[in-house]
């Protein structure tokens, strides 16, 4: 509530007493105090957590106006303006660090009050003011808003950004991989030859790492969707009418296009966190697949002269301020860079996820950050890798047929017919002489040459099998 104005400021008061706020600020008492309680990183919290709060704000006046406990005139103000902030029209009005009260109650109050000067704005909501407590967080605890925020945030984060990311990926990955099913290349154990395998395999690997990483992220969804709103203070449902929850939950469902369900066990969803923390653990999975997937991208493309040299991969900017016509692998190390960010991030949930005590987790806004940043960290890299790499990336096919014909391991697939010592004797003179496998046991294997040219057939060899004679 204010006083008046006093050269750029205006005073406010809450339960505590008076305070400044800057005049032109949408925000209250509450709000400000947490501004001036929290001045820790400068880091706000993100995007997609603050329309989550608009979202259920507006789904929670729609419920209550229709339950009944709300002013109809009052519900569609506040409607209205939640959807602003839902939005992003008013992002600039939350100004809270993310490292503040455990339980989030400083984010839900500068919600409740930015909405509800909102809707006091024009006389929107006709005689009765809204007051941002008793209308606004009508049924609602910040212990509940805010544990709801985080699962629909990630979840709408994960269903419209992060899996459509990874199934691009993962396209364009199979894509090429269909254009590349006759190349066959040197395969690698321990970073050393190995036998061979068609680039279309080795591509193959990665699209099924980031299939099964689809479905841990899909599976850990059903758990996320299960939202604690209508628990309020502690999961016993005080001052919220019993259908408050299941009837928010459907809303914004309808409004999102997206499933959302009223969670049968409150408590444990404002007690606990362990969805989140199972969801960031899914995107854990994911980074370390990632990174598995760029530094192989990074090897196959090292040199060009003095590395393995199979690939070459789009050239996107100089690579040096010293050695002129120097290019990096940018995409793929910008790819490592986010995949560490995103196990770091887990760490950090992983603890936060242990810290509450009884009925209540205070780590609530770290959890929001760090789940959100990791997921839009992937969303974006993701695409990058889809788009900057796979799409423009080419298999420099005589490097590559090169270093096959010399690969002393083809003899594995004589092994059955001469034996395990003899081949090796075969692989030691053939390294050693840096002949071709296929001359040396014409040489030495007692097999003829005709014979020979089809047991150690790369290509075949990428089939498996046993070869006989």
């Amino acid at each position: 509530m204010s006083k008046g104005s006093n050269k750029g400021f205006r005073t406010e008061h809450d339960s505590m007493g008076e305070l400044q706020v800057p005049a032109e600020a949408l925000w209250g008492a509450q709000t400000q105090r947490a501004v001036e309680n929290f001045p820790v990183s400068g880091q706000r919290m993100p995007r997609a957590f603050i329309r989550a709060l608009g979202l259920i704000k507006g789904a929670a006046a729609e419920v209550n106006t229709g339950l009944g406990l709300l002013p109809k005139g009052v519900g569609k103000a506040i409607q209205a303006a939640a959807q602003e902030v839902a939005d992003g029209a008013h992002d600039a009005h939350f100004p809270i660090d993310v490292y503040q009260t455990g339980s989030g109650t400083s984010s839900n109050m500068n919600a409740n009050e930015v909405i509800a000067t909102l809707a006091n704005q024009g006389g929107k909501a006709g005689k009765t003011p809204v007051h941002p407590n008793d209308h606004v967080n009508l049924g609602q605890s910040s212990n509940d808003v805010i544990p709801t925020a985080i699962r629909v945030s990630a979840q709408l984060a994960t269903v419209e950004d992060l899996l459509p990311a990874l199934k691009h990926l993962r396209k364009t990955i199979d894509k090429r991989a269909r254009t590349l099913g006759k190349v066959v290349k040197t395969g690698r154990t321990h970073l050393m030859d190995a036998m061979p395998l068609t680039f279309a395999q080795e591509f193959g690997a990665w699209s099924a790492q980031l299939e099964s990483a689809q479905a841990r992220i899909e599976d850990a969804l059903k758990r996320l969707r299960r939202l604690p709103l209508g628990g309020t203070a502690i999961g016993t449902g005080i001052n919220a009418d019993p259908r408050f929850g299941g009837k928010v939950a459907k809303v914004l469902s309808a409004s999102t296009g997206v499933r959302f369900d009223s969670a049968e066990n409150k408590f444990e969803g404002l007690a606990a966190q362990d969805d989140a923390v199972e969801l960031s653990g899914q995107l854990n999975a994911l980074a370390v697949a990632l990174i598995k997937i760029a530094n192989d991208l990074r090897w196959m493309n090292s040199g060009p002269l003095a590395g393995l040299g199979e690939v070459e991969l789009p050239a996107l900017q100089p690579g040096s301020s010293i050695m002129p016509g120097k290019v990096n692998p940018v995409i793929p190390e910008a790819t490592v860079m986010v995949a560490a960010q995103v196990i770091g991030h887990h760490t950090a949930i992983t603890v936060a996820g242990q810290t509450g005590n009884f009925q209540l987790n205070v780590t609530l806004p770290l959890i929001a950050a760090n789940l959100l940043d990791s997921i839009q960290l992937l969303s974006s890299v993701m695409n990058l890798l889809a788009d900057k790499v796979f799409v423009g990336l080419v298999v420099k096919q005589d490097r590559v047929r090169e270093a096959l014909a010399r690969n002393p391991i083809l003899v594995t697939a004589l092994n059955p017919i001469i034996g395990y010592e003899k081949a090796a004797a075969i692989a030691k003179r053939a390294y050693k002489e840096q002949r071709p496998v296929l001359e040396v046991a014409v040489e030495d294997s007692g097999l003829s040459e005709a014979e020979l040219k089809r047991l150690l057939d790369p290509a075949a060899l990428t089939r498996g099998g046993i070869h006989e004679q």
